[in-house]
């Protein structure tokens, strides 16, 4: 929601008499055309999905029963959050886009794409973006948006008033209550408070966890930082709406604000010049607020990853009222894993394969990942146990059918999905005979990185499942063991007729890893190996993956 509380700040700067900051899911899509003015803020997910907070929104747009009428009053501006790295590139603010146009909708300003691999992220594209939005507005909407306000002006600026009021309690009369509760419930009503109360604006389903996970593993997979970890869910079916449960000021910082990892965005450096008492830092801190300040922002804060913490570290005359902090601080996110574990294997477990994230800054600080971190220090054998809250959602790669033949491509932790398949199927061949599976890993060395090697190989032997008895087959690509990189894609070439037989028996692709590179290269490698084997042409080989995609048999779980 970041991008889309600066629109509707620099609205309200802009002179304009009503702003709604609203999410998708809390706007009635019927009301649409009742509407003059909307900027539309959107992500993609997945492959060019959607986000699940404007599924129903999208759902109602592509009623067939709307006009291309229907939105003729309404003027609408673009602007998408996305990711070059992917190959559906902001895909879904494309689409809604061109969906808005074909209903009526009139276009403000040419659509904006966010682009978080530019150095100053999405902020690159919005700061221009923005400028010419306010510009056009005032020109068309001269009554509504004023043509002489600027943004924002860092020396003589007005403060916005806290969207947020803090109400401190104390505990002694409230600790009592919920003493007879068992421990799980107890977390599960504080995370929801907490959650409910936090400025990220979380559902009711995201605000309380579907499972709390009790560790019963933990190991280190190879020598470079990946780790498996093995928990069991604690389902929590008791709901406790009417009991009052305290979250204290600390267990609400650690459950819903990330104040130890994530970057603060441009406007805290603007709040914070406002509460900066000595001289030299409110004039640093307004600079950085500035656009002329943006670039040097970018060497400072996101460059480095300073967290909050370290900002407030950096600026010590800054005391900032908690109601600026609960609003600004990023939110703590959830952390998306893909369960590498078969249900059929290991019954009432979830394994998950972490990769410990750790780097250095280009000025040589060190940085880690605060999830991974985490859950690598856990001690499954500590009588201080933690319970984990856990969310399920159902991922982009669908459990195969058990007769379906598979082309898996994982390197590195992509290859945690397919563990579990592999794992799936191994139990599912004691009944019935085995599809074949081929499965394509890769990893930078042997020696250091190359996770589940023992498992892979039992599979791929004594009539395993990926056995060449039975069709299948496992290759591995490491990439720096020789003086020539060798890739996953590298190694698909070499299986090119296998893999056009396996397609033409109606095998699906499934492809899971680092969204880079490597999603693309793999497409592109395919597409060569049916144009090539088909004696087609490329844009047909590419046409003829299009329909393979759209019949369910070509998936893509790629993250940054």
């Amino acid at each position: 929601m970041d991008a889309a509380e600066r629109v509707g700040r620099e609205a309200e700067r802009h002179g304009c008499p009503s702003v709604e900051v609203l999410s998708m899911d809390a706007f009635d899509a019927d009301c649409l055309p009742l509407e003059l003015i909307v900027i539309f803020v959107v992500s993609t997910t997945g492959q060019g999905d959607v986000p699940d907070s404007m599924k129903e929104f999208w759902k109602f747009l592509l009623r067939r029963n709307l006009s291309h009428q229907w939105l003729h009053e309404l003027h609408y501006a673009v602007f998408g959050l996305g990711d070059s790295g992917y190959q559906k590139y902001n895909f879904t603010a494309k689409k809604l886009d061109k969906r808005l146009l074909d209903l009526g909708a009139t276009p403000i300003i040419e659509k904006g794409l966010g682009d978080d691999q530019h150095r100053s992220g999405y902020e690159g594209a919005l700061d221009p973006w923005l400028s010419s939005l306010w510009s056009a507005l005032s020109r068309t909407f001269p009554t509504i948006i004023s043509s002489n306000s600027d943004s924002y002006d860092s020396q003589g600026g007005i403060l916005d008033q806290p969207k947020f009021e803090v109400t401190f309690h104390g505990m002694d009369n409230m600790q009592s209550s919920v003493s007879f509760m068992k421990d799980y419930e107890t977390n599960e009503k504080v995370v929801e408070k907490a959650r409910l109360m936090s400025s990220a604006r979380y559902s009711h389903e995201d605000s309380r966890p579907h499972h709390f996970l009790k560790m019963i593993a933990n190991q280190r997979l190879t020598q470079v930082d990946y780790t498996e970890r093995d928990v069991q869910p604690k389902s929590v079916d008791k709901r406790l709406n009417d009991m009052v449960v305290p979250v204290k000021l600390r267990t609400f910082v650690a459950l819903t604000m990330d104040i130890a990892s994530a970057s603060p965005r441009r406007y805290f450096f603007e709040v914070m010049s406002f509460f900066a008492t000595a001289e030299h830092e409110k004039e640093r801190l307004q600079y950085f607020a500035s656009a002329e300040g943006r670039d040097d922002l970018y060497q400072y804060n996101q460059k480095e990853r300073r967290s909050v913490l370290e900002v407030l570290k950096d600026f010590p005359s800054v005391q900032l009222p908690f109601e600026w902090l609960v609003q600004l601080v990023p939110p703590l996110k959830m952390r998306a894993f893909s369960i590498s574990s078969s249900p059929l294997a290991h019954p009432n477990q979830v394994h998950i394969t972490v990769s410990i994230v750790s780097w250095m800054t280009p000025y040589k600080r060190k940085r880690s990942g605060l999830c991974s971190t985490w859950l690598a220090g856990l001690d499954p054998h500590s009588s201080a146990a933690v319970n984990i809250p856990a969310w399920v959602r159902q991922g982009l790669l669908p459990p195969p059918p058990p007769s379906l033949p598979l082309i898996l491509v994982g390197p590195g932790t992509g290859c945690a999905p397919f563990h579990a398949f592999v794992e799936e199927r191994a139990v599912q061949s004691l009944k019935r005979p085995k599809a074949q599976v081929l499965f394509f890993f890769g990893c930078r060395n042997e020696d250091k990185d190359f996770q589940y090697k023992d498992f892979w190989f039992s599979h791929a032997q004594n009539q395993g499942v990926l056995s060449t008895d039975h069709g299948g087959g496992f290759f591995v690509a490491f990439s720096r063991d020789q003086p020539h990189k060798i890739y996953v894609q590298h190694k698909i070439k070499e299986e090119s007729a296998r893999i056009w037989r396996l397609l033409n028996q109606g095998a699906a692709i499934y492809i899971a890893g680092s969204s880079t590179k490597m999603p693309a290269d793999v497409t592109s490698a395919i597409e060569e190996i049916i144009s090539e084997e088909a004696g087609i042409s490329k844009e047909s080989a590419v046409m003829w993956l299009r329909r393979l995609e759209k019949a369910g048999r070509f998936y893509i779980e790629a993250w940054s």
